[in-house]
C-alpha cells in the first residue's frame, strides 16, 4: 500500500534550516570584531530558529509515518523502523561528542546533549505514544500539545536540577539543548504529523495558525511567567523567548505549505528546489559533513584551522558557500547510498514471501 504523498514543505522546512545551520556555524570564521553589530544581530535572530525548525519537523516526521503505518496495517514494522532511525541518530551524536571530546578517557561526556541527542531523545521518549495512539490520530494533536505546553512551561523549574538528570534538563552540566524545554518542538511537530497524515491540508493550516496563536500568546505573558518562576535563563528556557520561536516556525510552516499548495508542478523539479530537498531528506547526514568540514582536522586541516577568526564579510560569505556546496555533495552522495540500502533491504524482505517462505 502507498504511503501517501510525500509533503514537500517540511522537506524544505528541514533543508532551508540546514543552509541556515550551516551559515551559523560559520561564523566561526568571522573576526572577533565583527561579532557584533546590526548584520550579526539579524543573523543571530534567524540563526535561533534553526533548532527549533529541526526538532519540529522530526516530531512532524515521526508522527506522520506512525498514523500512515497504522492505517496501512504496518504499525510493528514502521515503529521498528522508525527505532532505527532514532538509534542512526543517537549513533551519530555520539561520534560527533567523540570528535570533539575524550569520550573514551571520560565517558560521561557522552551524556552531553547537544542537539542530535536531544532529538534522538525526546523521539524515543515520543514514540511509544505516537505508536499507541496511531490508530487514533485525531486525539494525537492534543495529546501533543498539551505535552509540548508541558516542557515549555516546566523548564525554568528544571533548572534547579542537579546530579546526574541535570545533564537531561538543564545546561548546567554542559549540555547545550536539555529535553526541557526543546522536546516541546518535537511534541508540536508530532501534533502536525497526525493532522497531515489525515490527508486534509486546510485542517492542517488551521492548525498551524491556532498554534502560532498560542505561541504567540505565550509570548505575550512575559509579566506573568516573572512572577511565577525564580530567575531564570531568558535564552534557554523562559517561556517567552519560546512562544515567539514556535509562533515564527508555524507561520513559516503556513508559508511553505502555501507555495507548495500553488507553485506549478515544475518549480519542485527546479534545480533550486532539489538543492534544498537533498538537504530536507538528509539533514542528518548534513549535520554530520559540514561539522566535520568546518571544525574536524583532517589531515590536519579544516575550514575553522584555516581561516577560523580571520575572515571579513565577504570572504566569510565565500567560504559559507563552499561549505554549503560540499556539504549538499556528500550529502547527496549518502542519500544515494540510502536509497540502494533501502532497496536491497525491501528486496530481501520480499523474497521470502515471493517463494511461500514464512519470514
Amino acid at each position: 500500500m502507498r504511503e501517501g504523498p510525500r509533503i514537500l514543505a517540511f522537506d524544505w522546512l528541514r533543508g532551508l534550516s540546514v543552509v541556515v545551520m550551516v551559515q551559523t556555524h560559520a561564523l566561526a570564521l568571522l573576526r572577533p570584531e565583527l561579532r557584533a553589530g546590526a548584520l550579526f544581530d539579524r543573523l543571530q535572530a534567524l540563526d535561533g530558529l534553526v533548532a527549533p525548525s529541526f526538532t519540529f519537523a522530526a516530531g512532524f516526521s515521526i508522527a506522520l509515518v506512525q498514523v500512515r503505518g497504522a492505517r496501512a496495517g504496518q504499525r510493528a514494522r514502521r515503529v521498528r523502523r522508525t527505532a532505527r532511525r532514532i538509534g542512526e541518530v543517537l549513533a551519530v551524536a555520539c561520534l560527533v561528542n567523540w570528535m570533539w571530546f575524550p569520550v573514551f578517557r571520560e565517558p560521561a561526556w557522552l551524556l552531553r546533549v547537544d542537539i542530535l541527542q536531544c532529538i534522538g531523545l525526546s523521539l524515543a521518549a515520543a514514540l511509544p505514544l505516537l505508536a499507541w495512539l496511531a490508530p487514533r490520530p485525531r486525539l494525537i494533536p492534543w495529546v501533543t500539545v498539551g505535552l509540548a505546553l508541558a516542557c515549555f512551561l516546566v523548564a525554568p523549574l528544571a533548572e534547579g536540577v542537579t546530579g546526574l538528570p541535570s545533564r537531561f534538563v538543564n545546561v548546567s552540566s554542559g549540555s547545550l539543548f536539555p529535553l526541557l524545554p526543546w522536546a516541546g518542538y518535537v511534541y508540536l511537530g508530532a501534533a502536525a504529523g497526525a493532522l497531515a497524515a489525515e490527508g486534509d491540508r486546510r485542517r492542517l493550516t488551521t492548525w498551524m495558525l491556532a498554534l502560532a496563536a498560542l505561541g504567540w500568546a505565550v509570548h505575550l505573558c512575559r509579566g506573568l511567567w516573572e512572577a511565577l518562576y525564580p530567575p531564570h535563563a531568558f535564552w534557554i528556557t523562559d517561556p517567552t523567548n519560546h512562544g515567539n520561536r514556535w509562533a515564527i516556525v508555524c507561520l513559516a510552516v503556513v508559508a511553505l505549505l502555501w507555495v507548495e499548495r500553488r507553485v506549478p508542478a515544475s518549480f519542485a523539479r527546479s534545480p533550486a528546489v532539489r538543492f534544498v530537498n537533498v538537504f530536507g531528506t538528509s539533514s542528518l547526514a548534513a549535520y554530520f559533513f559540514h561539522e566535520a568540514l568546518l571544525f574536524k582536522r583532517v589531515f590536519g586541516l579544516s575550514f575553522e584551522a584555516l581561516w577560523g577568526g580571520r575572515c571579513g564579510w565577504p570572504f566569510y560569505w565565500a567560504l559559507t558557500a563552499l561549505l554549503v556546496a560540499m556539504t549538499f555533495a556528500l550529502s547527496w552522495l549518502t542519500d544515494r547510498a540510502y536509497r540502494v540500502y533501502d532497496r536491497f533491504v525491501s528486496e530481501a524482505t520480499a523474497a521470502p514471501a515471493a517463494y511461500g517462505v514464512q519470514a
